[in-house]
């Protein structure tokens, strides 16, 4: 057994949002075994096995980011040529790369949600997950979602943001392209018989969709309670791509577990998403990040829409008791600056201490585990350090100057 102790100038309680000082946490293998400031027992064992001590830093949980695409963007990416360009090969190894910057930005843990690229049906944010559990490159846990789910024509068909003519770039039921109850139930099977551990869906249009209003629902009520049962009867989730405020109240009806993005709910939307206790992922940095002066004159103008709207609807969901947890939908936001997203929630007017929640244990309770988001004995050594209290000061979490995944450590500056 492998003995750490971790010392540094305070660490971040979420669940009581205080700074404990100084800090101190005793790691055994992959967990915490104990956690406390200078009065508590676990300062008295620090003796034993090695000592660290971090100096006038912050120790947090790792952070948790409910919306990348670690198969998407990043270096040497050629925007939507790749859609025709790259292979899956080409795709894992740009992967290695994002999955990489993402843990050294104090990431932790990622909800890889939705594969909408030609792999020929393989699930490859499975596989990554697979080589980074198994210590081959370093990254993020991974929640994968392999393909999104999507209507011939819908917003993550890839086919509708080049408008590609329909020879170029076939995709299949097996890639998530299905139509009708009984093809999106076995698209469901699909990604759930070779390692889903949610399922992604496209409810909506959205900003890069060329053709349709960005609010418009996409699938039928009867496909979505179709995924809805087929996910739900094997134990998973379903986060759903939506927009507009009538597809939400649709989804929520039927059950989905998550709306991502959401720029365009409404109270009405809003009401029904805290009555049924439906999670939302802002996403809301996009309106500030995403650079679409170069785009199609019709997409430019469904952001001069939607932008705003999203820079008010987070926080009018967040006031209303909407249930928030963090995602970036990097690389829309460039993988390993992800903490951008904290601190435009704090922009929004959310506080940071509850953002900093949605983190970290709002993250942990929407993918359904009890063994992250906090610093507390039994929970995995998943710990960063950032350079003062974030809770006064939410920026110190793009400076991240120690990162630990298990008792392992990854960044120590």
């Amino acid at each position: 057994m492998t003995a750490l102790t971790l010392k540094a100038a305070g660490l971040l309680d979420v669940d009581t949002g205080t700074i404990v000082r100084p800090g101190i946490i005793r790691i055994e293998d992959d967990r915490i075994v104990g956690v406390g400031g200078a009065d508590t027992a676990v300062s008295g064992e620090v003796e034993s096995g090695e000592v660290i001590d971090l100096g006038d830093v912050v120790l947090m949980p790792g952070l948790m980011d409910m919306e990348v695409n670690l198969l998407m963007g990043g270096r040497g990416e050629t925007g939507l040529a790749s859609s025709v360009k790259d292979d899956p090969a080409l795709r894992m190894l740009r992967a290695v790369g994002n999955a990489r910057r993402t843990l050294r930005a104090g990431f932790t843990t990622v909800r890889n949600l939705g594969l909408f690229v030609k792999t020929g049906g393989y699930l490859l944010d499975v596989a990554l997950g697979k080589a980074i559990n198994s210590g081959w490159i370093d990254g993020p846990r991974i929640v994968p979602a392999g393909h999104a789910i999507t209507p011939t024509g819908g917003h993550l068909d890839p086919t509708m943001f080049a408008a590609f003519a329909p020879d170029v770039l076939h995709l299949t039921l097996e890639e998530g392209i299905a139509n009708g109850v009984d093809e999106v139930r076995k698209a469901v099977r699909y990604q759930i018989k070779h390692g889903a551990q949610l399922i992604k869906i496209c409810v909506s249009g959205g900003v890069m969709s060329l053709t349709g209003e960005p609010g418009a629902q996409h699938y039928s009520d009867e496909e979505l309670l179709a995924i809805v049962d087929e996910a739900h009867r094997r134990g998973l989730k379903v986060a759903a791509h939506t927009h507009g405020a009538e597809a939400v109240k649709h989804a929520v009806a039927a059950g989905i577990d998550c709306i991502e993005h959401g720029f365009l709910i409404d109270d009405e939307a809003i009401d029904l998403m805290v009555e049924n206790r439906t999670w939302l992922v802002p996403t809301t940095r996009l309106a500030d990040a995403m650079d679409v002066s170069e785009a199609e004159p019709e997409l430019q103008a469904k952001a001069a829409l939607m932008f705003p709207k999203a820079r008010t609807s987070v926080l009018a969901a967040y006031k209303a008791g909407v249930k928030i947890a963090v995602g970036t939908d990097a690389p829309a936001i460039p993988h390993g600056r992800n903490a951008d997203e904290l601190v435009a929630l704090v922009e929004r007017g959310l506080p940071a201490i509850d953002v900093l929640r949605a983190a970290t244990i709002n993250g942990a309770e929407l993918i359904g585990v009890t063994d992250r988001g906090r610093l507390a004995a039994g929970q995995l050594a998943d710990i960063i350090a950032v350079p003062g209290d974030p809770v006064h000061d939410i920026t110190v979490t793009r400076d991240v100057r120690f990162v630990m995944k298990g008792g392992k450590i990854y960044v120590q500056k």
